[in-house]
């Protein structure tokens, strides 16, 4: 008798534009050249070159502004390609499209500056120069080639920025909830923990060195084909700790509309500028979607969670999907049932 298990084949949920939605998206998007007033950029995509298009852009408009310039990689996004170039060059195109931003932002904005190792010096120093630099996240990527002379690459940097000493920060917004290992009590009761019938939990402050996060890929819903494309985790970090509600995001580097998608998910305004205009209708296509489904992958419940915590956010119910032996966060609400154990 053949006992031998047959496996479904994991789905692949690469998000992608048919041909219809590409051309309905295309005439939604905005071109140049736009509009004066901010309350008509509300919720839009641009397609357009973002260091064209900025002079066009009003003055102090902007709470949180998120750039994810290209790294100084050669790079294809689409039909563009980036080339390296050397650090001081890179420093200099940076510096020379940065500036012309910053008249975008309000007196009290926060923004936040992606880079890898061989860009994130140059930024430094162009950032130094024009606002106030108040930390540097690294982040881990846990996808990435091995090297048989190097060190793997698997990190890159954000660097957190304000234009004065007058920002929001919420740190309650963003707590990470883990597993507790070592529970410690006090006179018989948990010490800095919560004991539930789901486990024990720990919520920590968030530090400047970030190690739950999960780099899209095939199998995740918000996956796409972009080759630069930042977790929603991510950005839902920053967002929740540095906007409020009805806060106004920009992101001129869209890319494939993580930063809108989020912002919709969480209840934010948002402009995004992309050149590519299949990337562009593929994040107007996510930011329609993320009007239905508002979840985001690790953040339930009001917390931020570890890679690989499904088990432990109290899901009910869990479909085949979820069998799979992937690297996901839960997507759903999490309850917590408060009784003590006897």
């Amino acid at each position: 008798m053949d006992t031998t298990i047959k496996q479904r084949a994991p789905r692949n949920r690469t998000l992608e534009l048919s041909e219809s939605e590409k051309f309905f998206y295309a005439k939604e998007l905005l071109r140049s050249p736009l509009p004066k007033d901010a309350d008509k950029l509300l919720n839009q995509i641009v397609c357009g070159d973002a260091l064209a298009v900025c002079p066009e852009l009003p003055k102090a408009f902007v709470d949180l502004l998120i750039l994810d310039p290209p790294y100084n990689l050669d790079k294809k996004f689409g039909g563009e390609h980036f080339r390296e170039m050397t650090l001081a060059e890179y420093e200099k195109w940076f510096e020379s499209w940065f500036i012309k931003m910053l008249p975008t932002l309000k007196p009290n904005a926060t923004l936040y500056v992606c880079g890898d190792w061989k860009s994130s010096a140059a930024l430094h120093r162009v950032l130094e120069r024009h606002v106030t630099v108040r930390n540097r996240i690294t982040w881990e990527r846990e996808k990435g080639r091995g090297a048989k002379a190097n060190w793997k690459n698997a990190s890159e940097d954000i660097w957190f920025c304000t234009l004065s000493n007058d920002y929001h920060f919420d740190v309650e917004a963003v707590k990470l909830k883990r597993k507790v290992i070592a529970p410690y009590r006090e006179n018989g009761l948990p010490k800095d923990w919560d004991e539930t019938d789901d486990g024990d939990f720990r919520l920590t402050h968030p530090s400047n060195l970030w190690t739950d996060l999960t780099v899209p890929f095939w199998s995740m819903p918000e996956n796409t084909d972009h080759p630069t494309q930042k977790p929603e985790k991510l950005i839902a970090k920053l967002m929740l700790a540095s906007s409020r509600a009805g806060d106004f995001v920009f992101d001129p580097f869209l890319g494939s509309g993580t930063t809108a998608a989020v912002a919709k998910k969480l209840g934010r305004n948002f402009l995004g500028i992309e050149l590519n205009e299949t990337y562009a209708c593929l994040a107007a296509k996510r930011v329609e979607l993320a009007e239905s489904g508002k979840s985001v992958q690790g953040y339930s419940g009001g917390f931020f969670w570890e890679r690989n915590t499904l088990a432990m956010q109290g899901r009910e119910t869990k479909n085949d999907f979820d069998r799979q032996p992937v690297l996901l966060e839960n997507t759903t609400t999490y309850k917590v049932k408060a009784k003590r154990r006897a």
